[in-house]
């Protein structure tokens, strides 16, 4: 009990009794024994609570949030809205799973949807915007699309919300700030905010990111140079070439590499055409073919146009200096130092002493790095025959990165079909999506072969993943065949036929589920128009599923 004729202390003295027990320290006017005193420090306690409740002044109110901006873009079909929530509650849920079964991948499902929703050029529904920036915020290969769904609403709602910070850096509110909001933010921003406006202020106006970041270029760390510097890569162009040729001397090694590798990226630059010049005195044809002369020495000069000096371990000084000449010349200078010829012909050419390899790699690289789809082409060469090497020196994927979506994929399509699925997952994950007929059906066959000779399904299951994400919808009948369990293979892996047989009904089912999405989004009834959609029987959420 309280003792009525003794103040009851201070709250710090009721807290202190608290922690340590009425037995060991009791406070000022309780009284008692030991079951009574812990029950009046709870009355006291009570009773300190409300006076330090009534003591309490008003604080000032704070300034109200802006109205939300409004969001012009079509509202989500019903059903299409039903499945982005669906698809946010169970972003984790396989994550958390081990055998995942036959059972579609709802979280590799949920980028599907982002992407194809924001070509359609819909809106995000606002009572989904937290748990769209929270799905964003946890998984970065989801932001961009996340974010342009979540349009001026999602930005008005992360500015209320530390946790969401990320959607300011990577939205487009800084670009469309005042010019005084912007070289604030520049000035006095984090790293990753002043990294991201210079990025998206590269996409609205390029010569106003490179004036910004040539205000304040002699005064930024050497680490920061070399990140803002890479950030032009976005919107390169001539106008960057004088900025680039002043940073050839800076004191940081990787801030000169950089600037190098930008300024061999702009053909017409003065930097390209010391490097040709460079390189068309190394080779040249002879009676006999192609003949290198590779440098003997890197001077001051080749030093300060990125040519780095020291050669890795393992690597010869005079071809790793010829590379670097070679894949830094425009490949527009080729063709006159060979007579005329078509890079089809040149490639054909014989290089003799062993230099074909090095020549050929370095041409890959400055066909990546230039975008030259002829040089591209003649690299690549057609389709190996079977169990024929890959004829490119270098790697197929940057080249046929290069090329023509449809080229691309009937490229890819003709290896498979004479190759397999062993060298392709690179290649297949260069191929714009949704493949193309004959690319899905030459995936498929070839993962109907390795079945039935036996193979390991773990061993394609990144090959799996691609095909749930990437082939057309409408190919899923040629799927749905293969999802019947077939019998062991004498000489196969023990119990691999059920595996596969999960794998192509896991496929088949992820299929029909990403045609019933598009057709939500489309507000079309799932079906018409497509056989793939038709019957989706055991997949949440899908008509026929009870």
């Amino acid at each position: 009990m309280v003792d009525g004729g003794v103040g009851v202390g201070s709250w710090d003295d009721l807290v202190g009794s608290a922690l340590l027990g009425t037995e060991r320290r009791r406070p000022v006017g309780v009284v008692g024994d030991a079951e009574e005193a812990a029950v009046a420090l709870l009355d006291a306690a009570a009773s300190g609570v409300v006076r330090r409740r009534a003591g309490v002044r008003p604080g000032v109110a704070g300034e109200r949030p802006p109205v939300a901006p409004a969001d012009r873009r079509p509202e989500l079909p019903e059903a299409a809205r039903r499945r982005l929530g669906m698809l946010l509650v169970d972003r984790t849920a396989d994550a958390a799973r081990g055998r995942r079964g036959s059972a579609p991948n709802l979280a590799e499902l949920l980028p599907q949807w982002l992407a194809a929703a924001r070509r359609e050029g819909f809106a995000a529904p606002p009572a989904l915007l937290p748990a769209l920036l929270d799905a964003a915020r946890a998984r970065t290969d989801l932001r961009a699309d996340a974010l342009a769904l979540a349009g001026p609403r999602g930005l008005w709602l992360a500015a209320l919300n530390a946790d969401w910070k990320f959607a300011l850096r990577a939205g487009q509110g800084a670009v469309q700030a005042t010019d005084g909001d912007v070289r604030t933010l520049w000035e006095e921003g984090l790293f990753a905010e002043r990294i991201a406006l210079l990025t998206r202020l590269r996409l609205a106006d390029p010569a106003a990111a490179l004036a910004l970041l040539d205000g304040s270029w002699r005064t930024e760390r050497a680490e920061d140079r070399l990140m803002f510097l890479d950030a032009l890569r976005t919107g390169l162009s001539a106008a960057d070439e004088e900025f680039l040729e002043q940073a050839l001397s800076d004191r940081s090694r990787n801030v000169r590499t950089t600037a190098a590798e930008l300024l061999s990226a702009l053909p017409r630059s003065a930097l390209a055409a010391r490097m040709a010049e460079r390189a068309r005195s190394c080779v040249s044809l002879g009676p006999d073919g192609i003949t290198v002369e590779a440098p003997y020495a890197c001077d001051p000069a080749m030093e300060r146009d990125g040519v780095a000096a020291k050669a890795p371990s393992g690597r010869g000084e005079r071809a790793w200096w010829l590379g670097q000449l070679v894949d830094s010349a425009p490949l527009s200078a080729w063709p006159d130092r060979f007579g005329g010829r078509s890079p089809e012909e040149i490639v054909a050419l014989p290089v003799l002493d062993d230099w074909q390899s090095d020549l050929h790699a370095a041409w890959c690289r400055a066909a990546v790095r230039q975008r030259d789809a002829g040089w591209a082409r003649a690299l690549l060469g057609p389709p190996p025959k079977p169990a024929a090497p890959v004829t490119a020196v270098g790697d197929p994927a940057k080249l046929l990165s290069v090329l023509p979506a449809a080229e691309r994929a009937e490229w890819v399509a003709r290896f498979i079909a004479a190759n397999g699925l062993s060298e392709a997952f690179q290649m297949l994950g260069v191929c714009a999506v949704p493949w193309t007929r004959p690319l899905g059906r030459a995936v498929v066959d070839a993962l109907d072969i390795a079945r039935e000779g036996g193979s390991y399904p773990w061993s394609f299951s990144g090959v799996m993943g691609l095909a749930e994400r990437c082939l057309d919808p409408d190919a899923v009948e040629q799927v749905a065949v293969l999802s019947a369990a077939a019998e062991e293979p004498p000489d196969g892996s023990p119990g691999a036929s059920t595996y596969w047989s999960e794998a192509f009904q896991r496929l088949t089912g992820t299929m029909r589920l990403r045609a019933v999405m598009l057709a939500e989004l489309r507000g079309t009834p799932p079906g018409d128009g497509n056989p793939g959609t038709a019957g989706t029987p055991g997949i949440p959420g899908a008509p026929g599923t009870p």
